[in-house]
């Protein structure tokens, strides 16, 4: 029997009981391209569905959880191209196949033990097939699990068989010979065969042998997820997710404390100091990046199926997706002005018309600013997409302009740490003279250079080789191997910055103590320090009224006194 209704726009809910008092046959109802928006609760009560098609009702926004109670069925429930935001959690048990294609506000599934008997899935998001893939791996290891004990049971039971059983010359199975002499359980008698003697009664609860042994079903769902949303949660790996909350803390605490120290200091806020506060910051962005996709992960673990929409889809995303191309740009574009700065005090150190002032570092990283939010604010208008991935970085590159996007962030990327090299070994080459500074220091001097250069190259090497690759379409890694490089290699730098360029440095030892003795803390180490300084001082003016001629000398000096700053 079928009921059909159609094209009714003036028609906006559908009452309770609405089709009761029709007969008793399985019923098709066609309620496609109505007004519906509501349907109430015991709306099909009576009734005996077999399909239900509430396709293209454009402002069915909700079925109210008890909307099929009452009713058999249906089998079949069409939902495409509504805007449902969710489905009743009553009456899906008998559900067999579900039509859910542009439903595109149907960003959650309810649980999934619901939908016991269905066999295809047609839905809008492929992240919802993880979940019904997930199901079914579930049933089918239980499933082998059984069928194991069935197979050992069954050896053991064919060793006591007679060889006329086996003469049959159509090789029919043994089961069809044993069936005449021992039929299969029954609620009066058990054959030496039935499941009954083989399994326990949990066992097979819920399983039929014909269907489930012999014929299994197999859950179809479309769309398949892609190479870009596999199905597994946003960082993949359960060591990754110890790893990105130590690695986040440390970013977040040692850029805040970078930061807190220098800003508060009462000494000259000088150009390196103002530099350093700007990585500093950047970093500190890093950081939040990593805590917040950390904090989803928690959230999300073993059911990220049924968030990847709203997380990926949201202004979540779209948020962490711009702190980290932010943060990233910033600090690559900040650790190249300091390497120039520090290039450019010591080749014209004796050159006080030339030294690079405040009021010329204020406009550089003014510049850096804007184009670190340029850069990170043209995939929220479709250059590229922070959607396309759970851990929200641009990976899309579909379009020539999305590709051209992600090169040029690259090549950038790449010529930043390519002029931080030569600046590094232009200086190195300025102090290797002995007549310029004792060995030892010539040692710290190379040392210094070679982490900052290592840590440089950690960061920026494997991500720039994988990222180009892909970006030609010819990816060598995957999206899940991608997180790896995204918790142990992208915030290297985030994490390393704050301890080589200020915490390790004496400037910055002597700013932390003199803060913390205004706390009323390490009052004497800070009185050490402000010793220490004030001789400092004197001696440089006595060297300098001494002083006749600029010597190179005094360059090198003054580069291991910048690698301090």
């Amino acid at each position: 029997f079928q009921r059909e209704l159609c094209d009714n726009l003036r028609m906006t809910i559908i009452p309770q009981n609405a089709f009761q008092g029709m007969n008793n046959e399985s019923l098709t109802l066609k309620l496609y391209k109505n007004g519906f928006e509501d349907i109430h609760s015991h709306a099909f009560n009576g009734t005996k569905l077999n399909q239900l098609i509430l396709k293209d009702n454009k402002n069915l926004r909700r079925i109210h959880n008890d909307a099929l109670r009452g009713a058999t069925g249906p089998d079949v429930l069409d939902i495409s191209s509504t805007a449902l935001e969710s489905l009743p959690s009553y009456g899906l048990e008998a559900i067999q196949v579900l039509n859910a294609t542009s439903s595109y506000s149907l960003k959650r599934l309810p649980p999934l033990d619901k939908f016991s008997s269905l066999l295809e899935a047609v839905l809008t998001y492929p992240s919802h097939c993880c979940a019904f893939r997930n199901l079914r791996t579930e049933k089918q290891n239980l499933l082998l699990s059984i069928f194991d004990n069935f197979s050992k049971e069954c050896e053991s039971t064919m060793r006591k068989l007679t060889n006329e059983m086996l003469d049959d010359s159509n090789n029919t199975l043994l089961w069809s010979a044993e069936r005449n002499t021992h039929p299969f359980a029954t609620d009066d008698e058990s054959s030496p065969y039935s499941y009954s003697t083989i399994f326990d009664d949990s066992e097979m609860a819920g399983f039929d042998f014909e269907y489930d042994f012999c014929q299994p079903r197999v859950l179809t769902c479309t769309p398949e997820p892609d190479a870009f949303n596999p199905c597994e949660d946003i960082l993949g790996y359960s060591f990754l997710r110890v790893l990105i909350w130590f690695i986040n803390i440390l970013a977040i605490a040692g850029n805040f404390t970078v930061l807190l120290v220098l800003l508060t200091s009462h000494y000259k806020f000088t150009v390196p100091r103002f530099l350093m506060c700007n990585l500093s910051f950047a970093d500190f962005c890093m950081g939040l990046y990593l805590l917040l996709i950390a904090s989803v992960d928690a959230q999300t673990s073993g059911q990220y199926y049924n968030h990847a929409i709203d997380w990926q889809t949201g202004s979540g995303c779209s948020t962490a997706g711009f702190f980290t191309v932010f943060a990233s740009e910033l600090s690559v574009y900040t650790l190249t002005v300091i390497t120039v700065e520090r290039w450019h005090t010591i080749t014209y150190a004796m050159q006080l018309d030339r030294k690079l002032r405040l009021r010329h570092a204020v406009p550089i990283m003014l510049g850096g600013w804007l184009f670190s939010i340029g850069i990170a604010v043209l995939p929220l208008f479709g250059v590229s997409s922070y959607m396309k991935v759970s851990i929200c970085l641009p990976m899309d590159i579909e379009t020539g302009l999305s590709q051209a996007y992600i090169l040029l962030i690259l090549v950038l990327n790449v010529v930043a740490f390519i002029v931080i090299c030569a600046c590094y070994i232009k200086i190195y080459i300025a102090v290797q003279n002995p007549e310029l500074v004792a060995a030892n220091k010539d040692t710290k001097v190379a040392k210094r250079m070679a982490i900052l250069i290592f840590t440089d190259f950690t960061c920026m090497a494997p991500i720039s080789f994988f990222a180009i690759s892909a970006a030609f379409k010819v990816p060598l890694i995957t999206v899940t191997n991608s997180k790896i490089l995204l918790v142990l290699f992208y915030p290297v730098n985030s994490c390393a910055n704050p301890f080589l360029y200020a915490i390790f440095t004496k400037a910055f030892r002597r700013d932390f103590f003199l803060l913390m003795s205004k706390l009323g803390c390490c009052k004497s180490r800070a009185e050490l320090y402000r010793m220490n300084y004030f001789s400092a001082y004197n001696s440089n003016c006595k060297n300098g009224a001494v002083a006749t001629a600029p010597s190179k000398a005094s360059q090198a000096f003054l580069l291991l006194s910048a690698l301090e700053k």
